[in-house]
């Protein structure tokens, strides 16, 4: 099987974002969500009026082994994480893309392209 000129460019190009992306170590997965919370103090406004709850505290979720795992970060370190998980979805979109010219490829050679 062999790729065409415009998978092979395509190749290249996304090679190239994935090597950027590695140089950097910036992967993280998961999400991060903000979240405000109530207390366990009986008398706290927080209790009774959803607008006063605590936070907001940021919370970075993450599957292992097939159970979501969870944390908090700190609003500086939430602001580095919505980087890292961006980056981290590009690199799945990526190698999905490539994973779809390999398709392409082995239809065409199928077809007889």
């Amino acid at each position: 099987m062999k790729l065409d000129r415009d998978q092979r460019q395509e190749a290249r190009r996304i090679a190239a974002e994935l090597a950027q992306i590695a140089r950097s170590g910036e992967v993280l997965p998961g999400s991060l969500a903000e979240r405000r919370m109530r207390c366990g103090q009986p008398g706290c406004a927080c209790q009774r009026d959803p607008t006063r709850r605590h936070g907001p505290y940021w919370q970075w979720t993450r599957k292992v082994k097939n159970k979501t795992v969870g944390r908090f970060v700190a609003k500086e370190e939430a602001v580095e994480c919505r980087r890292w998980i961006a980056n981290d979805r590009r690199l799945r979109e990526l190698v999905a893309r490539l994973e779809a010219i390999g398709i392409e490829c082995l239809e065409a050679e199928r077809r007889g392209d």
